[in-house]
C-alpha cells in the first residue's frame, strides 16, 4: 500500500507546488526554500544531528522548551528543526536563531525523504504531536534511526482513519519508534492503531513546560504603558474565519457598558490579515494596524495585529484573553500561554486540540467556556466588572502550569540512551 501512497504523492506534488507558488504571489515567504520541499539544501557536517519536526506555528512554539533542553543536554550535536509553513519557519528562526538549522520538511516521497535524511544525518528524530508520514518513517526504519512521537495525541476520529489504512502505516511502528503520549487515553489509542505497548509511554503535554521569559512580561508592561494605558483591554488571539464576526459583536456590546474598551484582534494566519481588515472596514469600526501604528488613538476601537511573533507579549499586556479556533470547529489553540502569564482565559466549545488542558483550566477556575458569541459578551462583561475574579483566575492559571511541568524532563529521560548510542 505504501507504493500506491508514494505514487499518489508523486502525482499530487506538482499540485502542492502550484499552491505554494500561487500563495507566494501574495506572501513571498512561500517562495523561500522551495528546494527544501524536495529534500534539497546544504549538507551538514559529518557530525550527527538531532532532528525535531514541528508542523506549524503552534507546534514550533510548543517545541521551544524541548529545543532549549536538547541544546543544553547535547551541546555537541547540531539541532535541525523542520516545519511546513512560512509562519512556522519564521517563528523558529526568531526563537532559535543560529543555534538551530531551520528547514521545510520535504514532501513525503521516497526520493525527497532519502535526500533530506542523507543531508542532515540525524541520530534521533523527534516529531511533535502526531505527524505520521509513511515514507519519513520508512526511511528512518531503513537507516535504523530512532523516532519519537513527542507529546503525541490522537482523537477517536483519527483512530478510525488510521485503522482503515493500517497497511500503509505498518512501517511507522517499527522497533525504532517510540510514542511519548500526552495522556493514558492517547497512549491506548496509539496502541489501537499498531504502536507497541512496550514502546508507548505517557509523559504528559510538553506545552506545560512553557517558558515565560522575563523580557516578554516586561514587553507586555511596555505595550500597556505606551499604547493602551488604563483602558479596559482584551485580546482575541489566533482567530479563524467565522470567529471575528462573533468577537466584534461581543466587543461592540462591551463598549456599550465600558467606554474606551479596546480589542486586540490577532488572526491566526497572515494571509487573513487583509480580509479581516476589510471586515473591520465594512463594520465601520475605528481600527489601526499593529504593523503601522506608532500609537493607538483614544478613539481606536480595535487594534488589528497584523504581525507575527509577539502574541505572548500582547497576552501579557491585557486584562482578559479569548483564545481562538474554539468558537468554530478547528479544535482550539494554546490556552496555556495566557494562563502562564496570569491572564484570565476564555475558550469556546471546540477544544479537541487540547482537551485535557482545557478541562484542567476550567476545573481549576483559570478559564471559562462560552458556547457562542452572545455568551462571550456576557462573560466579558462579568469579568471586566469583577477585577478580583480576574485576579483569582490569573493566579489559578499560573498554579496549573507550575503543577504540571516536567514533560520535557520525562521525554529526555526516555531518549537519553539514544543520541549517544551508535547506529
Amino acid at each position: 500500500m505504501r507504493y500506491l501512497y508514494s505514487a499518489l504523492i508523486y502525482l499530487l506534488r506538482p499540485v502542492a507546488l502550484a499552491v505554494v507558488l500561487w500563495r507566494g504571489l501574495r506572501d513571498r515567504r512561500y517562495w523561500l526554500g522551495l528546494g527544501e520541499r524536495f529534500g534539497f539544501g546544504p549538507s551538514l557536517s559529518s557530525t550527527p544531528t538531532i532532528w525535531v519536526h514541528a508542523v506549524s506555528l503552534g507546534e514550533v512554539t510548543a517545541a521551544a522548551p524541548l529545543m532549549r533542553a536538547l541544546r543544553g543536554r547535547y551541546p555537541q550535536m547540531p539541532l535541525v528543526l523542520t516545519t511546513a509553513t512560512p509562519t512556522g519557519r519564521e517563528r523558529a528562526q526568531a526563537l532559535f536563531g543560529d543555534s538551530t538549522v531551520v528547514r521545510y520538511i520535504p514532501y513525503d516521497t521516497p526520493g525527497s525523504m532519502r535526500r533530506f535524511v542523507a543531508r542532515i544525518q540525524p541520530r534521533l528524530v523527534i516529531i511533535m504531536e502526531t505527524e505520521l508520514w509513511p515514507n519519513l518513517f520508512n526511511e528512518c526504519r531503513r537507516r535504523r534511526i530512532p523516532v519519537v512521537l513527542a507529546s503525541a495525541r490522537l482523537s477517536l476520529q483519527s483512530v478510525v482513519r488510521y485503522r482503515r489504512f493500517g497497511g500503509l502505516f505498518r512501517s511507522v511502528w517499527s522497533d525504532h519508534t517510540q510514542v511519548a503520549a500526552q495522556s493514558a487515553e492517547d497512549a491506548e489509542r496509539f496502541i489501537a492503531i499498531g504502536a507497541d505497548r512496550n514502546r508507548t509511554h505517557v509523559i504528559g503535554n510538553l506545552k506545560f513546560d512553557i517558558s515565560i521569559d522575563a523580557a516578554v512580561v516586561e514587553r507586555g508592561r511596555e505595550l500597556r504603558a505606551a499604547y493602551w494605558g488604563t483602558r479596559p483591554v482584551w485580546i482575541a488571539g489566533s482567530t479563524h474565519a467565522g470567529e471575528e464576526e462573533a468577537v466584534l459583536t461581543a466587543h461592540a456590546d462591551l463598549q456599550g457598558e465600558l467606554a474606551g474598551a479596546l480589542l486586540l484582534l490577532v488572526p491566526r494566519h497572515p494571509e487573513r490579515f487583509q480580509p479581516v481588515a476589510d471586515l473591520l472596514s465594512r463594520r465601520g469600526l475605528r481600527f489601526e494596524r499593529r504593523s503601522s501604528a506608532d500609537a493607538v488613538r483614544p478613539d481606536t476601537q480595535v487594534l488589528l495585529v497584523d504581525t507575527v511573533g509577539e502574541l505572548a507579549a500582547l497576552y501579557a499586556s491585557v486584562d482578559v484573553a479569548f483564545v481562538g479556533g474554539s468558537l468554530v470547529p478547528v479544535g482550539g489553540h494554546n490556552l496555556l500561554e495566557p494562563a502562564a502569564l496570569g491572564v484570565p482565559v476564555i475558550t469556546g466549545p471546540y477544544q479537541s486540540n487540547g482537551k485535557e488542558i482545557a478541562q484542567l483550566l476550567l476545573q481549576e477556575g483559570a478559564a471559562l467556556k462560552v458556547a457562542d458569541g452572545p455568551e462571550l459578551t456576557v462573560v466579558l462583561k462579568q469579568l471586566f466588572a469583577d477585577p478580583e475574579r480576574r485576579r483569582r483566575m490569573g493566579l489559578s492559571g499560573r498554579r496549573v502550569v507550575e503543577a504540571n511541568r516536567g514533560s520535557v524532563l520525562r521525554l529526555l529521560e526516555l531518549v537519553e540512551p539514544i543520541p549517544s548510542a551508535g547506529r
